[in-house]
């Protein structure tokens, strides 16, 4: 069995998909937003539209920074529970 550490390295462990889409809530909230996101695109001029998946550009990049983040500061402190475990 190979450690977590190698795991992570070559990159078996993908901590994005692993989390996003495991529970039924998520996926169910996802299936609202594919429905929404169809209907309201229906509704669009070019222009709208053009307008629109800048938007969902931005959003993306915004949600990846936001998940970094969130995945750094989740790591570091799971790594200062496991040393004051250690030490005490």
């Amino acid at each position: 069995m190979r450690s977590v550490i190698n795991e992570l390295w070559h990159g078996n462990i993908v901590s994005q998909e692993d989390s996003r889409n495991n529970s039924k809530e998520i996926k169910e909230l996802l299936g609202y937003i594919a429905r929404h996101h169809e209907n309201l695109s229906k509704t669009f001029t070019d222009e709208q539209k053009e307008i629109f998946e800048k938007f969902h550009d931005c959003w993306d990049e915004y949600a990846t920074l936001s998940e970094e983040a969130i995945f750094c500061y989740a790591f570091k402190l799971g790594m200062k529970v496991a040393i004051e475990t250690l030490i005490a």
